[in-house]
């Protein structure tokens, strides 16, 4: 497939704002969302400057923007697909009825930019449903434990919150979300539209079928359940070296979890226990549910 934005074209663009604007170099950042399924409103959040290139019908792309608390960015951009003529300047707040006609580039200043990201959203960021998310706490440990580096794939089983933070965390690698409930699905499908994230795919189970065509994970995150032996072997099937994350509030299955590693072949794993305790209204500490984690990795 034909590069749409080659490198010289990218650079013509940034002589084309540097030129029209106070650009400064240092503090661009470049998103070329014609190549991949790359997160727009995550990495406009996090930048004060970003150029992004991009294709045509892209319909609702403001409208998304301002739903997700951009509105006050302001637009720099020109008509046409070729980085020349008048340079135009709109907040968000007043494009959202306007997609994207040509190819070309355009930039979008930020000016409430948030310089780092905080591992654990508050759950009350998350779209409802029938999903009892985990707790922001607890959710970042998990995130840390998986080692997210940008570019890593990872397959999460029923952790609709882990996928939304993942996917936002790690705008160059795939995430596999696999859902078996259709209420669930549901719920991470609401959340990956309201954050914006465009590097999830859904499916509803794991095996050859389903993961066809998908890059293979280097991390997996699991709820422990009746079907995990079964997802695990294939998973290291397909990645021998695979690293699993796994949560269960099941007392017998993390004590086992030794064993069963073992079965598998893998080295003995890393079980922890989580509390959290949040001191009440009434000045008394709420002890919230305690799960393990558990970390293996195949040989």
């Amino acid at each position: 497939m034909e590069q749409l934005f080659s490198n010289t074209s990218i650079i013509s663009w940034l002589q084309y704002f540097s030129e029209n604007t106070e650009l400064d170099l240092e503090h661009v950042k470049l998103l070329d969302i014609t190549k991949k399924n790359k997160n727009i409103i995550p990495t406009v959040e996090a930048h004060r400057c970003v150029l992004i290139f991009t294709e045509a019908g892209h319909k609702d792309i403001f409208y998304r923007m301002y739903n997700a608390g951009l509105g006050d960015c302001t637009v720099v951009y020109n008509e046409g697909s070729e980085p020349t003529g008048e340079i135009k300047r709109h907040l968000v707040s007043e494009m959202i009825d306007r997609g994207i006609n040509a190819s070309a580039g355009m930039l979008i200043l930020n000016p409430n930019v948030r310089s780092t990201y905080k591992f654990g959203m508050d759950n009350s960021h998350l779209a409802p449903g029938s999903v009892k998310y985990v707790g922001s706490e607890i959710r970042a440990i998990i995130l840390s434990k998986m080692q997210i580096a940008d570019g890593k794939n990872i397959c999460v089983i029923s952790g609709e919150s882990i996928v939304v933070e993942a996917g936002i965390l790690n705008g160059d690698g795939t995430i596999i979300a696999v859902e078996y409930n259709h209420n669930d699905r549901r719920a991470l499908e609401d959340n990956v539209d309201q954050f914006g994230i465009q590097n999830v795919k859904i499916i509803d189970h794991i095996g050859e079928d389903t993961m066809e065509g998908l890059p293979v994970p280097d991390v997996t995150m699991l709820v422990a359940s009746a079907s995990m032996e079964q997802e695990m072997k294939y998973l290291l099937s397909i990645n021998p070296n695979m690293e699993f994350v796994i949560y269960t509030l099941d007392f017998v299955t993390a004590a086992n979890m030794q064993k069963f590693c073992n079965e598998l072949g893998m080295d003995d794993p890393e079980i922890i226990q989580i509390s959290v305790s949040k001191l009440g209204r009434k000045n008394n500490f709420n002890t919230e549910p305690a799960p393990w984690i558990i970390s293996c990795k195949g040989n």
